[in-house]
């Protein structure tokens, strides 16, 4: 193995180790009080520089949220409007 393989694999797996223990703790936060709406995506993006799954789950992270945010947009306008 070379060292530049080598470098390679110790990059990836740190950049899992660190991805993972957010995310972890993203998920803890999410019974005690914490922002972990904030912190799982950002574990994600983290996983995301170097795992294609990590990308597609954080793509459909942001799709859940903005569907959320538009219906929770639209709630608010019709009750404005009553």
């Amino acid at each position: 193995m070379t060292l530049d393989i080598l470098y390679k694999q110790i990059k990836r797996l740190a950049i899992f180790l660190i991805g993972i223990s957010i995310v972890l703790i993203g998920c803890v936060l999410f019974s005690t009080p914490g922002p972990a709406i904030i912190v799982i995506p950002i574990g994600l993006a983290i996983l995301a520089t170097e795992f294609i799954w990590a990308k597609k789950l954080l793509k459909k992270f942001k799709e859940a949220t903005l569907t959320i945010s538009q219906t929770a947009k639209d709630a608010l306008s019709k009750k404005k409007d009553l």
